[in-house]
C-alpha cells in the first residue's frame, strides 16, 4: 500500500507539473496586471510582501512580487510547497512557532518571515500549480474568514488572467474552447466583434448584468455602460476604428457598469483581442466587486480600530506618534493598564472581561473627549496621546480623572465589577524626540506605578532609566558569571516528618560574585530565564544535582533522591526527555532519584507538547512535583491534566498555619485533595518545631530552615550525608 501511495502521488505530481508548464510563464518578465493584483493584496491586508507564486519541480518562481526581491527561491521548506497541497487558504500565524517553516532561511534570516496565508492557484482541470500569497515580517493573532475569502477570490483573478495569457500566447482561433471557459466560469465573459457588437455572453453575465444572452446577443456593449461614460466609450470604439490600439487591452481597471435595472455597480474589468476565422474579436472578464469593496472598507476599518472597544488600535497610534515626531510638535503620551482585570476572566469568563473593557474604553473616551487620541494597545492596556501639548501637571491631573472614572462599578447584569487602573506619562517637549523613545519612557512609567500599587500615576523622570540599565547590567554580569564558573549549586534537605531522616534534597542555583559575594536569587534568576543562557544553564544544573546525588547514593543514601527547578525554555527545546535520560544514564541513576518541580508559569507559558514532555518522563520513572502548589489560579485543571507525583504546599501558607485558622484549612484541603489524587504532599519554609508537629498530619515530608538552610555540597556531605546521623534532629543545629 505505501508503494501504491507514493505511485500515486508521484502521479499527480507529475500531472500538476505538466500543467503548470501549459501556462508557460515561469522566468518570464512581470506583467502588469499581475503586479497590480499583488499591489491590491498588499492593501487591501496591510501586508509588507505579497506574491504570485508557481511552484516548479525544485523551485518557486514569483511571477509578480512586492515587498520580496527574490525572483525565485528554492521549493525545499517553502511556504507554497505547502500550500498546493491543499485546496483552502494555507495560514501560518507565526512561523517561527511552526516546526515546519522555523528552519526555513526566510524565517530564520532575512526578511524574517512570521506570517503567511497563502490560497491555491486552481486551474480549470483541478491542478494547484501555486498560490497567491501574502507574508508580514510580524506573526498575527488571526486571519477572519473574510479575509481568506477575499485571497481566494484574488487568487482566482490571477488564475483567470494565467488562463486569458495562455490562450493568446497559444493564438487560440477556435471558439469552442472560449466557450467551454466562458461556461465554468463565475465571472461574466463577453465576446464581442470588431464594432463592439455582443456575440457572446456567458450564464456569468445574465446573472450579473440582468440580460438574457438572447437578451445581449446583438446589442452594443453600451447597454452595460452608464450613462455618464458612454460619450468616452464611444470615442475609444472610434479611436480603435482609426488604427489606434485600444488603452484598457490587457489591463486589469476597476469602473462602474450598470444593470439591467439601471443601478450602477463596480466591475472589474480585464479586454482581450483575438483574431478568429479572419475577423477581430474582443474579450471581456468582469467581476461584480461590490461585496470585494466593502470588505475591503470593512478590512481598513479593521486595521485601524480595536475590533472590540471600536476605539484606534497600535497601528493608528504609532502613525499618528510618526506624524507628531516628524513635525517637531510638542507631545504627552500615557499609557493606562488595568489592575484586577485577570481577576474578572478568571471569575466571571471572557466574555464579561469583553464587556468590562467596551465600557472601560467608553468611559476613557468620553473623559478625553477630543483631547487626544484613545487607543487600545491590547489586552488590557490603553494608551492616550495628546499632540501640541506637553504640560506634566495637566496630564497627570487626566490621569487621576481617568483612574476615578475607570474605577466606577461596572453592572454586569446583576452583580457590580470593580477594576482599578495605573497610568504612566511621558511628555516630550523639545523639537527633537523619537516616537520610540516616548513609549519607552511611558513604559517605564506605568511600571514604577504600578509597582507603587493600584490607582497611581507616575511621571516619567530620566532616573527611571536606570531600571533599564539595572536590567542589561545583571543579564551581563550573569553572562561573565557563566564564562567565569562562578554559578554554584545548593542543596536543602528535605525530611520525612515521622522520623526527620533525609530523604534527599532540593537542588538550588546560586550565583557566587567575587566581590559581592552570594546573590540572592530573585536579583538574577528572572534575568536569567529570560535569556539565552536559560537552556544551558538548566542542563548543568540538571547534571550537577544528577551527578552530586549518584555520588550520595554510593555513600549508603541509597534512597536519596534530588529535585531540580524545571525553567519554561527547556520546554521549547522539545528534548527534555532526552537530556534527562542521558543524564540519568551518565550518572548511573533510576529515574526515582529525581524529582523535577514545575510551576503554574512554566505551564502557562509553554504549548501543548509539555504535557507529552511530562509523561515520557512520567514514564521513565521521573518524579514530577508541582511547586507553589495553592497560589495560583488554574491548579485544579493542571492537576487533573498533567501528571503530577506530589504537591509542594506554598511557604506562605506554612509560615502562619500554627497561628491562622485559614491557612490551617488551605493546608488541609490541599492534603485531601492530594489525598484523593493519589499524589504525595511536601510543605516547604517549616521554620519552627510547632510548624513541624502540625503539619506532620498533613504530609509526609518537610523542607526548610528547622531542617536546615541551602548550602553547598561540601557542608551538605558534612551535615547529612558522611555524619554519624542522617538525620534533621541535629544536622540541622550544625548548619
Amino acid at each position: 500500500m505505501p508503494e501504491q501511495r507514493d505511485t500515486s502521488e508521484s502521479l499527480n505530481e507529475a500531472k500538476r507539473l505538466q500543467a503548470l508548464d501549459e501556462y508557460a510563464v515561469l522566468g518570464t518578465e512581470p506583467e502588469k496586471e499581475f503586479d497590480d493584483l499583488v499591489a491590491m493584496a498588499r492593501r487591501i491586508f496591510a501586508a509588507p510582501i505579497a506574491l504570485i507564486s508557481l511552484v516548479a519541480s525544485d523551485h518557486q518562481y514569483f511571477k509578480a512580487r512586492i515587498g520580496l526581491d527574490l525572483c525565485q527561491t528554492s521549493r525545499d521548506g517553502s511556504f507554497c510547497t505547502h500550500a498546493v497541497k491543499r485546496h483552502d487558504v494555507l495560514v501560518v500565524l507565526d512561523a517561527a512557532a511552526d516546526e515546519r517553516f522555523a528552519s526555513s532561511p526566510l524565517v530564520s534570516g532575512e526578511p524574517h518571515i512570521r506570517f503567511y496565508a497563502g490560497a491555491p492557484l486552481t486551474t480549470p482541470d483541478g491542478f494547484i500549480i501555486g498560490s497567491f500569497c501574502i507574508k508580514d515580517t510580524d506573526s498575527r493573532s488571526a486571519f477572519s474568514d473574510d479575509q481568506q475569502q477575499t485571497l481566494q477570490d484574488l487568487a482566482r483573478l490571477a488564475m483567470e488572467r494565467l488562463e486569458a495569457r495562455k490562450i493568446a500566447l497559444r493564438g487560440l482561433d477556435s471558439r469552442k474552447q472560449f466557450d467551454s471557459i466562458a461556461a465554468v466560469s463565475a465571472d461574466a465573459i463577453i465576446c464581442a466583434d470588431a464594432s463592439y457588437r455582443i456575440i457572446s455572453w456567458n450564464r456569468a453575465a445574465e446573472h450579473i448584468f440582468g440580460y438574457t444572452a438572447a437578451e445581449a446577443i446583438g446589442q452594443s456593449l453600451t447597454i452595460i455602460v452608464p450613462l455618464a461614460l458612454r460619450a468616452s466609450h464611444e470615442a475609444g470604439i472610434a479611436r480603435f476604428a482609426a488604427g489606434h490600439a485600444p488603452r484598457l487591452i490587457g489591463k486589469l481597471v476597476t469602473v462602474p457598469a450598470l444593470r439591467r435595472d439601471g443601478t450602477e455597480f463596480p466591475i472589474e474589468l480585464s479586454l482581450s483581442h483575438w483574431t478568429e476565422g479572419g475577423k477581430l474579436r474582443f474579450g471581456a472578464i468582469a467581476r461584480d466587486v461590490t461585496d470585494r469593496q466593502e470588505a475591503e472598507r470593512r478590512l481598513k476599518r479593521e486595521a485601524d480600530f480595536d475590533y472590540l472597544t471600536e476605539i484606534a488600535n497600535r497601528k493608528v497610534l504609532t502613525e499618528h506618534m510618526r506624524a507628531a515626531e516628524q513635525s517637531g510638535t510638542p507631545a504627552t503620551l500615557m499609557l493606562i493598564d488595568l489592575d484586577g482585570f485577570k481577576d474578572v476572566n478568571d471569575s466571571l469568563g471572557h466574555a464579561a472581561g469583553d464587556r468590562v473593557l467596551k465600557i472601560v474604553a467608553q468611559r476613557l473616551g468620553a473623559g478625553i473627549g477630543d483631547a487626544g487620541l484613545l487607543s487600545r494597545l491590547g489586552g488590557d492596556e490603553f494608551a492616550v496621546f495628546i499632540e501640541g501639548a506637553a504640560d506634566p501637571i495637566s496630564a497627570t491631573s487626566l490621569g487621576d480623572l481617568l483612574i476615578a472614572a475607570i474605577e466606577q462599578p461596572v453592572e454586569l447584569d446583576e452583580r457590580c465589577v470593580y477594576v482599578g487602573a495605573s497610568a504612566g506619562v511621558a511628555v516630550a517637549e523639545a523639537l527633537l524626540w523619537r516616537a520610540d523613545d516616548l513609549l519607552a519612557d511611558a513604559d517605564l512609567a506605568l511600571y514604577a506605578a504600578k509597582s507603587t500599587g493600584r490607582s497611581h500615576v507616575r511621571l516619567f523622570t530620566p532616573e527611571l532609566r536606570s531600571v533599564v540599565q539595572t536590567r542589561t547590567s545583571v543579564s551581563s554580569g550573569i553572562r561573565e558569571a557563566w564564562e567565569r564558573q562562578e554559578l554554584e549549586m545548593y542543596y536543602q534537605p528535605q525530611v520525612r516528618l515521622s522520623d526527620r531522616e533525609v530523604s534527599g534534597a532540593e537542588a538550588l542555583i546560586r550565583w557566587n560574585h567575587p566581590d559581592r559575594g552570594l546573590i540572592a536569587p530573585a536579583a538574577f534568576l528572572p534575568y536569567l530565564e529570560a535569556s539565552l543562557l536559560a537552556v544551558p544553564v538548566s542542563e548543568w544544573i540538571l547534571r550537577t544535582a544528577c551527578e552530586q546525588a549518584s555520588i550520595w547514593r554510593s555513600q549508603g543514601h541509597t534512597g536519596f533522591r534530588v529535585g531540580v527547578n524545571l525553567f519554561t525554555a527547556q520546554f521549547r527545546t522539545r528534548d527534555l526527555p532526552d537530556v534527562v535520560d542521558q543524564a540519568l544514564r551518565d550518572f548511573g541513576l533510576p529515574g526515582e532519584a529525581l524529582e523535577l518541580e514545575i510551576t503554574e508559569n512554566i505551564i502557562l507559558h509553554s504549548d501543548k507538547g509539555i504535557k507529552l514532555d511530562l509523561a515520557k518522563l512520567r514514564e521513565m520513572g521521573v518524579g514530577i512535583a508541582f511547586d507553589d502548589y495553592g497560589t495560583g489560579f488554574a491548579s485544579l485543571t493542571m492537576l487533573k491534566d498533567y501528571p503530577v507525583t506530589r504537591l509542594k504546599i506554598d511557604r506562605s501558607f506554612v509560615s502562619t498555619v500554627d497561628q491562622s485558622a485559614r491557612d490551617q484549612t488551605i493546608v488541609n484541603a490541599i492534603a485531601e485533595l492530594a489525598k484523593g489524587f493519589e499524589l504525595e504532599v511536601i510543605a516547604e519554609g517549616i521554620e519552627t518545631e510547632d510548624q513541624a508537629v502540625l503539619m506532620k498530619a498533613y504530609c509526609s515530608e518537610g523542607q526548610g530552615y528547622l531542617f536546615g538552610k541551602p548550602q553547598n555540597a561540601e557542608n551538605f556531605e558534612q551535615a547529612f550525608i558522611t555524619g554519624r546521623s542522617g538525620s534533621a534532629h541535629t544536622a540541622g543545629q550544625r548548619c
